[in-house]
């Protein structure tokens, strides 16, 4: 592959046979199992020849600012503790200690670890009860500006986009509402790192993103993106990051976004495509979220069943482990991984399970007070 900065970088480093003094205490070596053996090579501490990711440029820094065009936005940093590294800095760029924050209910938990870090006071966005299909729908921009209206004090909005059962929202429409406003767009998108590869620009009117290459993308555990608009520079993504991050972060995960990267545009992308067409014909001829009841991922197959459950016990006793399921739904994330096989695989599968019509579910309980 071209055009990976980091990675050619230690390999580089790795190939002058330096005589290793510093961590990690491997020194390069093999480590002792035949799966991770390979990865001590590139597994460097902070050296003038391998960078420093909390002090910038280097070949770190280049890594960095290909991601960042990728998704059109001014900047990025590599995250090595998951999205909730990133959700963490992020909300911690976006509100002083003690101001109040806007925010999705369906946040994941760094966002509810934020609030009582830093002390903020939330107002919840209800997100409107999609019947059907028995999930929630997008944020409303309509509903934001009446929030925003009725809480002038408040100058950052979290939301989730997409949405574990992939339900989009209009992150352009509610930047331009919250703009408009003086505030600050944060978008938890931990599951949607793949989405430009899919020709999707969903993100690149937030001011901060976060996006877990782990979740959807060929990387390993824990690699994901914080990104920034041009309202936050660089180094103040890093001087956040810092402050939720190992000082010690894993060269061979920064190395494996750089390749993960340059893998995507050389040939995942393609493949992604193909993924959406898997799942495009699966929401067809099985029973399954799909556009009517909500702008959704391409690619997150949401299962409706009577008893979601059982039917992912059912499934795992076939040798298909969805991510998770609840009382109407399985979820499903096909990725780029995916080939032709596993496809043919899990639709035999899902011919041998009970699909249809959720219960009727009544929508969430109404929005806690203050």
């Amino acid at each position: 592959m071209e055009n990976t900065p980091l990675y050619t970088a230690l390999r580089r480093f790795a190939a002058q046979n330096p005589l290793r003094m510093h961590m990690p205490g491997h020194k390069g070596k093999p480590l002792p199992a035949p799966e991770l053996a390979g990865l001590a090579s590139i597994d460097f501490t902070e050296l003038p020849p391998t960078g420093n990711l909390f002090d910038g440029g280097g070949a770190i820094g280049e890594a960095e600012e290909l991601w960042a065009k990728v998704f059109q936005m001014d900047s990025c940093l590599f995250l090595t503790g998951g999205s909730t590294q990133g959700v963490l800095a992020a909300l911690t760029l976006a509100c002083p200690p003690g101001s109040g924050l806007l925010l999705d209910r369906g946040c994941h938990r760094s966002a509810f670890h934020a609030m009582a870090l830093l002390d903020l006071k939330p107002v919840y966005l209800p997100r409107p009860w999609l019947a059907e299909g028995a999930v929630t729908g997008p944020i409303s921009p309509d509903e934001v500006e009446k929030q925003l209206l009725a809480h002038p004090e408040i100058k950052a909005v979290c939301i989730t986009s997409p949405t574990y059962y992939g339900v989009l929202s209009d992150i352009p429409a509610l930047a331009a509402v919250i703009h408009r406003h003086g505030g600050v767009l944060v978008v938890d998108g931990a599951h949607g790192a793949h989405l430009p590869f899919l020709g999707l620009d969903h993100y690149s009117a937030a001011d901060l993103a976060v996006v877990s290459a782990h979740k959807t993308l060929p990387a390993p555990g824990q690699s994901a993106l914080l990104l920034a608009g041009g309202r936050f520079s660089q180094a103040d993504l890093r001087r956040a990051g810092a402050i939720y991050g190992s000082s010690s972060p894993s060269y061979p995960m920064m190395a494996a976004l750089d390749l993960c990267r340059a893998h995507m545009l050389e040939e995942g992308a393609a493949a992604y495509q193909k993924t959406a067409e898997e799942v495009a014909a699966l929401r067809r001829d099985f029973p399954a979220l799909t556009a009517r009841h909500a702008p959704l991922d391409p690619t997150r197959l949401t299962l409706l069943s009577p008893r979601g459950f059982d039917t992912q016990e059912r499934l795992e006793g076939l040798g298909v482990w969805p991510e998770m399921a609840d009382g109407g739904h399985v979820v499903l994330i096909p990725t780029c991984a995916d080939g032709a096989e596993d496809f043919a695989r899990l639709r035999q599968a899902l011919e041998q399970v009970e699909l249809g019509p959720c219960p009727a579910f009544p929508p969430p309980p109404p929005l806690p007070e203050g």
